[in-house]
């Protein structure tokens, strides 16, 4: 008898410290919860100050992913970096003339890629299908809408509308050696 409540009175304890385990709020310590999808990224603005002459902007294209979408703005040119810059703004604003562009969501995400939309004798390299939808994002979780703001004095401005002021990584994709495309990359994260 001694030998079966002691078995049972472990087995409770165990069960005790497991239900505790996972009801109690974590210590300050191991308060860190995993970041969702493994994602670890902010709402700050972020920037690449490269700059590659020769580069064009030749498509914008966006897909949807498990814990985010994704804009990728192509350019063709000298494999090599380019810069931009890609930060929550109040409002964004057509190049060249200041209007404002409505975007749907309840943020915006403005989007400046250090590389035209033509070429060096003024011929567009890249015109949008719409100006106030570059791409179908119709179905995705973060993104409302993709406008095209401009290209102008060599850099190219897209507004992206997010559902909110969500997570988000900006980086380059150069090609292999031999291959001239250049891809910068939004990443907006579906939560954060």
């Amino acid at each position: 008898m001694n030998r079966f409540r002691l078995g049972s009175l472990t087995v409770l304890a165990g069960v005790v410290a497991l239900l505790v385990g996972v009801l109690a709020p974590a210590s300050a310590a191991g308060s860190a919860r995993a970041p969702y999808c493994g994602l670890v990224w902010g709402s700050l603005p972020e920037s690449s100050a490269a700059s590659a002459a020769g580069l064009e902007v030749t498509d914008v294209r966006a897909g949807r992913h498990a814990c985010f979408d994704r804009l990728v703005v192509d350019l063709r040119g000298p494999a090599a970096a380019t810069g931009y810059s890609v930060r929550y703004v109040d409002t964004v604003h057509q190049v060249g003339t200041g209007t404002p562009i409505a975007l749907d969501g309840g943020a915006a995400l403005e989007v400046i890629v250090r590389a035209p939309a033509y070429d060096r004798y003024g011929r567009a390299t890249y015109l949008p299908p719409s100006r106030g939808d570059v791409v179908d994002v119709d179905g995705f979780r973060t993104f409302e809408q993709v406008a095209w703001a401009g290209s102008y004095e060599g850099s190219t401005t897209l507004g992206i509308g997010t559902r909110a002021r969500l997570p988000f990584r900006t980086f380059t994709l150069v090609g292999a050696p031999g291959d001239d495309a250049v891809r910068v990359v939004i990443d907006v994260a579906h939560r954060w």
